[in-house]
């Protein structure tokens, strides 16, 4: 077997890159960190993208495709469907889906948005649940849709739960009918059990909603969990749902652009490509397509399952260490995700320290975490561990010294 590198500090600096690039940034206000101080470098653990090379197969795919001197007009391989429709097969237990079930997205916003369109009309009410993804605020209020936050809560055990009769109410109050659906959650990190989802089903069943559910983080599920698609606890589920996916979390592509929707309904399917198709725009790029086609390939699985070890050591160390340290930070270990979502609440009451300047402490210093309240979180910082572990072990020095600290 192969052993892959995820130990190397790659220097991003000028290589397309937001996360080192957008850091101090005067045309990201509100969003991206600012600059460090002088003789701190940037860890960047804010834009969801990894701090890893790509899986080899990736990128001999796309060499070999350049190989070929011409990029003319195409449509869709043979490969490409069968290289989806085997990795759900193999990955999740997926049987029955057919080309005819999958459509190219330029990204899965842009999906979850056209198909808001599609089932929705402008001032209409969406069901999220919050913490929510800042790109589904954006974009789903950018497009004239009104978010319904219905909250998530944690157990006695810490873990964030579903409350499904918050979610009733809301929907019968709201008269709402579609509903978002994250899962795996981001960003709290959990990877929903099929008793959960089955449970949610039958509350958007219950009250004719259309799901659209981004699945976009379903293959990077840590140790100990696995991921259960939205559309198959039920018949009816399968029926009522549209699902989201991609390579891009997962093998860090989003350069690249590429999703793809799965609808089994034609009904839902007919009225989403009605959509998408007329922005013309919504088209595959030939590169993108051999980057999935070389992720999905036997190569690119053992690559993953490679990565998914070093996400679940870095997110124990994380844990561990926080728990150990700060007391008052309140964090559950992800079972999903490679983002580490802290709530704050105790320790900033209890250190007289305004979340912003928590924010701001790490920032100056190179820790470019990402202000929880983008989240719809009142105290909360999200943080990306998809970094080697030298990195992630000097973001957690630099917090100590001079974040979780009284000054």
């Amino acid at each position: 077997m192969a052993q892959y590198d995820f130990t190397s500090i790659i220097d991003r600096h000028g290589k397309d890159a937001i996360a080192i690039d957008a850091v101090g940034s005067t045309t990201r206000p509100g969003f991206a960190p600012s600059a460090p101080k002088p003789g701190f470098d940037v860890i960047p653990m804010w834009v969801a993208d990894m701090n890893f090379p790509t899986a080899p197969s990736v990128r001999e795919e796309i060499i070999h495709r350049m190989e070929h001197p011409m990029f003319g007009y195409f449509d869709p391989s043979d490969a490409y469907y069968r290289s989806i429709i085997d990795w759900h097969r193999d990955r999740n237990g997926v049987t029955g889906l057919a080309p005819e079930h999958i459509g190219y997205e330029n990204g899965v916003l842009g999906g979850v948005v056209s198909a808001l369109k599609a089932f929705a009309q402008p001032g209409d009410a969406v069901l999220l649940h919050s913490p929510t993804y800042n790109g589904f605020t954006h974009a789903i209020g950018q497009n004239g849709f009104r978010i319904e936050h219905s909250p998530l809560r944690r157990d006695a055990d810490g873990v964030w739960r579903m409350d499904f009769d918050d979610m009733d109410r809301r929907l019968k109050e709201n008269n709402i009918h579609v509903a978002v659906f994250c899962s795996p959650h981001n960003p709290t990190g959990r990877v929903w059990e099929r008793w959960e989802i089955e449970r949610a089903m039958e509350v958007y069943r219950a009250n004719d909603c259309v799901v659209v559910s981004d699945e976009i983080w379903s293959d990077l599920i840590l140790s100990g969990n696995r991921h259960i698609p939205t559309q198959s606890v039920s018949d009816d589920a399968r029926e009522r749902t549209i699902a989201f996916y991609a390579p891009s979390k997962t093998f860090s592509l989003a350069g690249l652009v590429g999703s793809y929707h799965i609808a089994y309904n034609k009904y839902l399917r007919d009225r989403l490509v009605s959509v998408s198709d007329k922005t013309i725009y919504n088209a595959m790029n030939v590169l993108s397509m051999h980057a999935l086609i070389g992720a999905y390939k036997p190569e690119g699985r053992e690559w993953l399952d490679q990565l998914l070890g070093v996400l679940t050591d870095n997110a124990r160390l994380a844990v561990d260490y926080i728990r150990a340290h700060f007391p008052g930070v309140d964090t559950a270990m992800p079972q999903g995700t490679y983002m580490l979502f802290l709530d704050c609440t105790e320790w900033c009451a209890a250190h007289s320290v305004e979340i912003g300047e928590l924010v701001r402490r790490g920032w100056d210093v190179g820790v470019a975490w990402e202000d929880g309240r983008l989240f719809e979180h009142p105290c909360a910082i999200r943080v990306n561990l998809a970094l080697p572990k030298s990195r992630v072990e000097e973001a957690l020095r630099r917090m100590t010294e001079y974040a979780f600290t009284e000054q």
